[in-house]
This record gives structure tokens, sequence and C-alpha cells, in this order.
């Protein structure tokens, strides 16, 4: 009995153990599932559905990936209302977010009459201060308005560089608008003339860093021209052409122009755009008059404002002569006024009297002829100092007081005409002034003809021979020959063009260099330069004279591979004579086996064709017949003798097959002597840097 009363007592033990298990293990699933179930629902309703829950008893399980780190925290906080934050096991994380991109700094300086505003957003380690202080000096009484914001951030790449090009900018130019980023600068601005305009683009080419982005616009507004002049001729050395052209808009230019072709006026045909017409008829006056000039098929027309002269020869016929100019003087707007003249038989005898003023290249003046008395002498030559340099003018002039009515206002247009030129001669006598010479200025002739018309009268004699040379042109900065070099030799030191060894083949790493010259070659091959080439010590020294003249001829063959004229290069080798550095290392060879550039000429070669400003004039003044050794073309570029142009801007010609082409075979070498040209001493600058 004792044995079954423990059995049941063991067994009622194990049915309650078993009992309570299943109780226990049903709670607790109860009380997950409600559990889970109640933060599930919390958490859908709060928009936070990325979150996945678990429960393993009293603990609840947090998983998911939340868009921001703000909104983990707030759903993982929400679970807390529900649970105890002691059973809950956050397994969640955030989304991985892109790095905080910096903001793109930028400033915009504004520069006009009322002083200089400064916006934008600079970094904050750009001493502002210091920006200002210095605007301010430019400023003056007008200030600076800072109104730039900053941000903690970097100072990007190219950043400083720009600011310092910008700053220099905005102090040159009294109305313009500069903008910074990094790395890059852009300009506009307006200028008071198109000369200033050429001016400030120039300077601000030459002055940009290599590794600056520059963008520019310059504008400037049209001349205003007085008077407004316009002079059409015909004769037997050039035929129909202007010697000055001015045009309202651009209707009014292509009708004057269309006029002028209509009577045989070749070539590039150009007229001044600007202010300052009389009427809004001027061009169809002009087509009128310059219809007038190609009927009679000889003469000239001068307008100035609305007063026009009409000359004709005495080669034409009266009759023709008065028909034509009853035409025009019937049919001419109202407001113009007509003068016509046709000049009588000319006298067997030419009048002897005459003033010059010739001014060379140098700028030396010298005053010859005849004056009215000695107090136009004194006029005259301080007119001239004051004009054309106090030290320049050399007086030798005779007083005679049979000269004609108006000779000193004849004298004192003329040096107003001379100090357009460059160099050149003005001639005046008792049927008019001649002026001959040559300018930097495209429209030297139109400026010229309108000094003479507005001081003279428009039916006064003007003969114009002007030249333009490119060269002296401040517009288009061309570099001088010793500018050029230093450009070319600059350019090997950053790219040095190499060869295969022991060979005049340029290595395929160093074609890019080739690219260099020929771009660093622009506007300079007018000048005669010397391509040397050098070698180190090894090897004998015939041998190296041979392959340093094989790889000069090497460059120049690269260069007109490249569209470069170079029918003034000269290949010359020297081998292994002035050495820049020791042979004795291998780095001091590598220094001495280069290419250089020597220049033979500091005159570019096509300053020969140039007409003598003086020769021509002086023997026409003293015949009293003026003979004109060609005009200034109507697109501002130097005509030939026949009237033609060269084919391209740079003056160059383009070479013919065959010619000042280097060829393929071998080149015989002379070994140097004592005898031998040895190159001139090298610049020290070329081995800095």
């Amino acid at each position: 009995m004792r044995s079954r009363a423990t059995l049941l007592t063991i067994a009622a033990f194990v049915l309650a153990l078993v009992v309570s298990a299943v109780i226990a293990g049903g709670a607790a699933t109860v009380v997950e599932k409600s559990t889970k179930q109640e933060v599930r629902v919390a958490m859908e309703a709060q928009g936070y559905g990325w979150m996945r829950i678990h429960t393993d008893g009293l603990q609840v399980l947090l998983s998911g990936t939340a868009p921001t780190e703000a909104e983990r925290f707030r759903a993982v906080s929400e679970v807390d209302k529900y649970v105890d934050s002691s059973r809950v096991v956050d397994n969640t994380d955030t989304q991985i977010t892109k790095p905080i991109t910096p903001p793109a700094f930028s400033l915009e300086m504004l520069r006009n009459e009322n002083g200089i505003s400064l916006i934008g957003l600079v970094p904050s380690s750009v001493d502002r201060d210091a920006i200002v202080e210095k605007l301010s000096k430019v400023a003056g009484e007008d200030g600076v308005t800072d109104m730039l914001e900053s941000a903690d951030y970097p100072v990007p790449g190219g950043w400083d560089q720009a600011m310092q090009f910008a700053m220099t900018t905005i102090e040159t130019l009294p109305r313009s608008k500069v903008s910074v980023t990094a790395g890059k600068v852009s300009v506009q601005a307006i200028t008071d003339s198109p000369s200033e305009k050429g001016r400030v683009e120039t300077s601000l080419a030459r002055r940009r860093p290599t590794d600056l982005k520059l963008s520019f616009d310059i504008s400037a507004p049209r001349p205003v021209i007085t008077p407004f002049t316009l002079r059409f001729l015909i004769d037997e050395e050039e035929g129909p052409h202007f010697d000055a052209c001015s045009a309202d808009n651009e209707r009014a230019r292509d009708r004057i122009l269309t006029a002028a072709r209509a009577t045989g006026a070749k070539g590039t045909l150009t007229c001044t755009i600007g202010m300052g017409t009389p009427s809004p008829d001027w061009s169809k006056a002009a087509q009128m008059a310059i219809k007038a000039v190609g009927d009679l098929g000889a003469g000239s027309v001068t307008f100035s404002d609305a007063d026009i002269a009409l000359d004709a020869p005495s080669t034409v016929d009266q009759q023709k002569f008065d028909d034509v100019v009853g035409e025009l003087e019937s049919n001419l707007p109202g407001v113009f006024s007509l003068k016509a003249k046709r000049e009588p038989a000319p006298d067997a005898k030419a009048a002897e009297a005459s003033f010059t003023a010739t001014r060379d290249g140098d700028g030396h003046v010298e005053l010859k002829g005849r004056v009215t008395d000695a107090r136009e002498r004194q006029t005259i030559e301080s007119y001239a100092r004051a004009k054309l340099g106090h030290d320049n003018v050399h007086g030798a002039t005779r007083v005679d007081k049979e000269l004609p009515a108006g000779w000193p206002v004849r004298t004192l247009a003329a040096l107003d005409a001379l100090s357009v030129l460059h160099d050149g001669k003005v001639t005046v006598t008792r049927d008019g002034i001649s002026v001959n010479g040559i300018s930097g200025d495209p429209q030297a002739s139109d400026t010229i003809s309108r000094i003479l018309t507005s001081q003279l009268g428009e039916d006064a004699q003007i003969d114009l021979s002007v030249k333009y040379d490119k060269r002296l042109d401040e517009q288009l900065a061309l570099p001088t020959g010793k500018e050029c070099v230093a450009r070319l030799n600059e350019t090997l030191q950053k790219k040095k063009v190499d060869f295969d060894p022991g060979s005049a083949q340029v290595a395929s790493e160093s074609l890019d260099a080739l690219d260099a010259l020929a771009k660093s070659m622009k506007n300079c091959t007018d000048f005669k330069m010397e391509v040397a080439g050098y070698t180190d010590n090894q090897g004998r020294e015939e041998m190296n004279l041979q392959l340093s003249q094989q790889r000069a001829q090497a460059v120049i063959r690269g260069l007109l591979d490249r569209g470069v004229l170079i029918g003034n290069l000269e290949a010359k080798g020297y081998g292994e004579a002035q050495p820049i550095a020791s042979n004795d290392t291998e780095a001091g060879r590598e220094k001495n086996r280069r290419i250089e550039f020597v220049l033979l000429d500091e005159a570019p070669v096509g300053d020969d064709a140039l007409p003598d400003a003086t020769a021509d004039a002086t023997g026409a003044a003293e015949d009293g017949e003026p003979h004109w050794n060609g005009a200034v073309t109507d697109d501002g570029a130097p005509a030939t003798e026949d009237g033609a142009q060269t084919e391209n801007g740079d003056g160059d010609t383009a070479a013919e097959p065959g010619e000042n082409t280097p060829q393929e075979e071998e080149i015989p070498v002379e070994t140097p002597g004592d005898q031998t040209p040895r190159p001139q001493s090298r610049p020290e600058d070329l081995s800095k840097g």
C-alpha cells in the first residue's frame, strides 16, 4: 500500500509539472503574440512600416533600416511607449547617405559710378575685410557694399587664383561685372571706344594664368563721328575707291558699298558705323553722289555733314559734267547742299611754294618750307611740339609773305594729320594738301580725311596715301621678334622635344611638344629665326654635328606638317657646342640634347614691302605733281603695287610645293673650323625654371 501511495504521489507531481509547463508555455506564447501584434499595429499606424518586430519571451527584438537617423530614433522611442525599454533589443540601422556636398562658392563684383558691390557665397576662411579694404581704395568716396555670405567649408582648388585675377581686373574696369567661381572668371565690361575695347581684351588674354578659365564680353558704344564724312573718288592710279566712309547703321553701310561696287570698286570695302549723321537720308544722298562720280568716270565727292563737294578733272566733258550735276542737284534730299566744280586746264607752271612736315619711325619731326611770318613759324613749331613731342621737333622754315590766304590754317591741319601717322610726310601747296605715310590704325585714312575736311572745308583738295602696318596696331598686340623667341624657348622648357636614341626621328611622346610649338608660332612667322640643334658629347664630333643638323630640320618639318609657314626658319646644327650642363652625368647630357630658337633679325620680313614714307612724296612735292604709291585697302590691310592683297592676315605667302620644304635626303654637313660662325651667347634665363 505504501508503494502504491508513493507512486500516486509521484504521478500527481509529474502531472502537475506537465500541466504547469503547458499553462506557462501557453501563457508565454499568448504574451509574445499580443505584444508583437500590439507593437506592429502601433508602428504601422505611425508610418514606421520599415520596422520588423520579433518577440522572444518578454523581449522585443527590433530590426530594419530607417531612411534617416532621426526617424529611427523616433520609431524606437515609440516602441518604448508599449514595452518597457529594458525589454527592447534595438537592432535597427540607417540607410547610408551621401556626404554633404560643399556649396558652390561664387562671387560677383559689380562696379559703376556708385561704387563697388560684392554679392555671393565665399569660404569662411576668406579674409573679407582685406578684400573690402583693397577695393575701397579703388571705389574712393563711393565705398564698397559688402553683401557676402560665408560657409565653413574648405577653399576649393583654383579659388585663390581666380580671386586674385578678378581683383586686378575690377580695379582697371570702372564699369564692369566680374564673376568668380573656383578656377573660372567671367568679365563683362563697357569701354569708351573700340580701341579701348581692344586694349582691354588683349590685357585680359595676356594676364590670364594658364590653368584659369576666362570668358569676357567687352562692349563699346558706337563712335561719334564729327563731322560725318564720306569721300569717294575715281582716279587713274587706283580706280574707284574710298578715302573715308561713314554710315549710321548696317543697312545704310550696305547701300553705300553697293553703290560703290556699281561704279567698279573692287576688293573688300568697309564703312565706319557711328553716330552723328546729319540726316536719315544720308545713305540715299551718298548713293546718288557716288553714282554721279561713276557717271563722270573721274573725280571725287566729299561729304562733310550735309555739305557736299563734287570735283571733276578737266578731262571730263563740260556737257556731261553739267548733265550729271543737274541730275544730282535736282534730286538730292533737301537738307544737303552741293558745290560742284570742274577743274580748268592745268597751267604750264606749277606752284613752287610748299610746306612739309616729316616724321620718321623714331618720332623725330622735321618742319621745312615756307610760312607767312615769324609769328606763324613760332605757332607752328609750338603746336608741333605739343602734338608730336617737345624734344622731337626740329624747325627749318623760312618766311614768304606772298603765300596765299589760309596758309596758316592749312599748316596746322597738316600737323594734325601727321599726328595720326607712325611715320610719314604731309605737304601743303597752293593747290591742296597731300599725306603720305604708314600707320598702325586701319582707319587712319578716315581719320585724316575727317581732320582735314573739318578744318579746311569739304571742297579742300586732299590727296591721301596711307599704308597700314599691322605690327604698329596696338589692338592686334602682335609680338616682337624677341617676344616670339622667348615664347618658343619657354614652350621648349615646358615640353622638351626628344628624339629616338641616335636618330633624328622625333619620339612619339614628344609629338605634343611639336603641337605646342606650332601654337607658339602664331603671329611669329614673319621673323627670321634659327632652329638650333645641340647634342651631348657622346660619339664623334662630326656625327654629333650632323645629327644636330638633322634634328633641327626634323623640328622644322614637324612645324610644316602642322600648317606653320616655315619660309623664315633656318635649321642649324651645332653638335656638342655650348653645353648648358655637365656631360659627366646622364641628367646633364639630357639637358644638353636640346632644340633652341635664335632670332636672326628683329625686323619682320614683311617690313621690306612697306613703302618709304617720304621718298615718293618728296619728289612729287618738288615737281608739283604728287605721286601716290598705293593706298590702304578698305579692310585695313596693306595693298600691293597691283592692288592685290596677301592671302592671309599674317602677311605670309604660302610656300609652293617643293619650295622651302625640308627634304628627307641627307644634308651635307661641314665640320666647323676656325672660320665657322658660332651661335650667339645663350640667354641666361633659358636655363632657369
